[in-house]
């Protein structure tokens, strides 16, 4: 997902550390033909160590997907894009995917939701206002949303009908604390409820396609933004990685909570 530029005027810059974790080969495929697709959640938007031939994708070296990939001995197609929604995802990404792959990975929906409107909304002006923009993000994901993911679903499974197919969420923004510099808390409640919501619409598609939902709540918990611990970007220069994670977030957020979604199903197939 991506943050206008014009939000320069109002942002700092944040940077992590990332730590290390793999998943048993045993567990794995012995021959993994993986396809990662969505938007900048998946591509690794804000983990730096980019693919300078991704271009504006931003790819990262530190994304859950390449991770996973080298722990797993797995061949990867690396499809996923910054700022891609469903759309772009059915008509720039599901060429990757043929009767071989075996995994495939996917975060989409949140800038179908207008996830880059709604926080530039939020950090420059009011909490009405922002509470406001939440509201109407909120009704689109529950109304039309459904729809569009039922739609990329079905089109990965008709091209890929033998693929273990997991479907990622995303983490709440902050954790609500009494002091912390930035937003006010009516706001960062009201940011949090949206990715409640959006986290509820997506689990249900990934339930009606038959796939798998991988909820990274539980894995991001404790370390949103005001925690102290945060393994979330805040507001930073280059824009776009802002409320995106960070190195640290693929490797010990994203990166678990794929490994274990990924056993599961695998144990499930046997």
């Amino acid at each position: 997902m991506r943050l206008s530029r014009h939000c320069l005027v109002a942002f700092g810059a944040v940077t992590f550390a990332a730590g290390s974790i793999a998943w048993p080969a045993s567990a794995s495929a012995a021959a993994t033909n993986y396809v990662a697709l969505g938007d900048s959640y998946s591509s690794g938007t804000g983990a730096g160590s980019y693919d300078p031939d991704s271009g504006a994708c931003k790819r990262s070296a530190n994304a859950y997907a390449k991770l996973w990939a080298a722990a797993n001995n797995a061949s990867l197609k690396f499809a996923a894009c910054s700022g891609a929604t469903t759309t772009t995802v059915i008509s720039g990404q599901l060429g990757s995917l043929s009767s071989s792959t075996t995994l495939v990975t996917i975060t989409v929906g949140g800038n179908d939701a207008g996830f880059s409107d709604v926080m530039q909304t939020c950090v420059l002006k009011s909490d009405s206002t922002c509470q406001s923009r939440v509201a109407q993000a909120e009704t689109y994901m529950k109304d039309t949303l459904p729809g569009r993911l039922d739609s990329v679903y079905s089109k990965i499974r008709a091209k890929s009908p033998s693929a273990r197919v997991v479907v990622l969420g995303y983490p709440r923004l902050y954790k609500i604390v009494n002091v912390c510099v930035g937003l006010s808390n009516t706001k960062r409640t009201a940011l949090n409820r949206a990715a409640d919501t959006l986290d509820g619409v997506v689990a249900k598609a990934a339930g009606r396609a038959g796939f798998t939902w991988s909820d990274v709540r539980d894995e991001f918990n404790g370390h949103e933004l005001c925690s102290g611990d945060d393994w979330l970007n805040a507001v930073t220069i280059p824009i776009e990685s802002s409320y995106h994670p960070t190195a640290r977030g693929h490797r010990l957020g994203y990166l678990p909570a794929l490994t274990g979604s990924a056993r599961a199903a695998v144990e499930q197939d046997a």
